[in-house]
């Protein structure tokens, strides 16, 4: 049996005549750039979020440094980030003209650890991003108050949390302003990059608009020096046909993962994904520990089975960061996890048989280790 990892194009098939008539008609109407399919879809996603404004853009880390310029991010400004994400959690703040100061993460949920927040806060500190990691929320309650105690600003970063909600609320309706990704494996996906901005706040929601369209709200008009950032009106079609199937999709995600959970969850050798009683878990990723973690994605792979390493190295230990000279002991959940995580095939369109499938490959792997031990 062939497991992929995800299957695109499985999911276009069930959608093929709605997409194929949303492309058809921004390209009769050559509406290729913002125009009403961007309108269309800035609006029905706000109000799935109930939230006033969605700045659309061209990529969830224009997203991320779009929203940190409006914010005011100077040159010395410290941003809290966790050590465990996608580097463009860190390097917009750098790009934006701040500083990055890494967190370690929970050791089971993989999001910032509120504990390490208030060891890292200094008089530089201007704000915290949150990553809604792998489809989990982070510790909003404590992440919140140590912010208005500090006067901090909050930039969720829900780029792989898609409808995840914690204590009966979304992601990226907490904080002064939340980022999403469409990239196309993402819970809701374009067919290309794409992004967008949530916020209540009006000037923020101004400054942002004017700073992803060549400083001004316009055309012609420029008030500061901006960038160019947009969502095509090809990817905000596709987008507000898939935004129909996002909660069905949601939940399917959810299910399969207790699939996933229920088979292995007796299975010596590994650690499974965290539940939380107050967090809405939306499984943008499957994510197991193992320590035998590549002899197992070998073993998956040789078996048919593609599985990920998201990510094999925490951010502090990138090149890009060895000026900051980290070591493994400031961040050991991080350091940890970075070397036992593994990500296993779920999306929508995975069968029954295709989940059993790779945990009953797990529990034989596991089983030969223990006779080899």
């Amino acid at each position: 049996m062939k497991v992929p990892f995800n299957n695109l194009f499985a999911q276009y098939l069930t959608l093929k005549s709605d997409l194929d008539e949303a492309i058809n008609s921004v390209i009769k109407q050559s509406a290729f750039v913002r125009g009403p399919y961007v309108e269309e879809f800035e609006e029905h996603f706000s109000k799935m979020f109930n939230i006033k404004h969605c700045i659309s853009c061209a990529n969830g880390t224009d997203a991320l440094y779009i929203s940190m310029k409006a914010l005011g991010l100077k040159t010395g400004d410290e941003v809290l980030v966790p050590a465990h994400s996608w580097i463009s959690s860190s390097e917009t703040i750098t790009q934006a003209g701040g500083k990055v100061v890494f967190c370690d993460t929970d050791k089971d949920t993989y999001t910032i650890d509120p504990v390490d927040i208030k060891r890292k806060i200094t008089p530089s500190t201007v704000g915290i991003i949150p990553v809604h990691l792998f489809g989990q929320a982070a510790e909003m309650d404590d992440i919140m108050e140590i912010a208005k105690e500090r006067e901090l600003w909050v930039l969720e970063d829900c780029a792989q949390a898609h409808l995840a909600e914690y204590k009966g609320q979304k992601v990226g309706t907490f904080g002064d302003a939340a980022t999403f990704s469409f990239y196309p494996g993402k819970n809701l996906g374009a067919m290309g990059d794409a992004g967008a901005i949530l916020t209540n706040d009006s000037s923020l929601s101004k400054k942002m608009q004017r700073f992803a369209r060549h400083g001004g709200l316009f055309k012609g008009e420029h008030l500061i020096e901006g960038i160019n950032s947009r969502l095509d009106g090809l990817q905000a079609a596709i987008l507000s046909v898939k935004l129909q199937k996002l909660p069905e999709w949601t939940k399917k995600r959810q299910q399969i993962a207790e699939r996933y959970s229920h088979n292995l969850n007796d299975v010596a050798g590994i650690c499974l994904p965290s539940s939380n009683d107050d967090r809405s878990h939306v499984f943008h990723l499957y994510v197991i520990r193992c320590k035998a973690r590549d002899e197992l994605k070998a073993f998956l792979y040789k078996n048919g089975v593609e599985t990920v390493i998201n990510y094999p190295v925490a951010l502090p230990f990138l090149d890009a960061y060895s000026h900051l000279k980290h070591t493994p002991e400031h961040f050991k959940n991080a350091s940890r996890n970075q070397n036992e995580i593994l990500s296993l095939p779920i999306y929508p369109e995975i069968s029954n048989d295709q989940v059993d499938y790779v945990c009953d490959l797990i529990k034989k792997f596991l089983a030969s280790q223990k006779n080899i031990s």
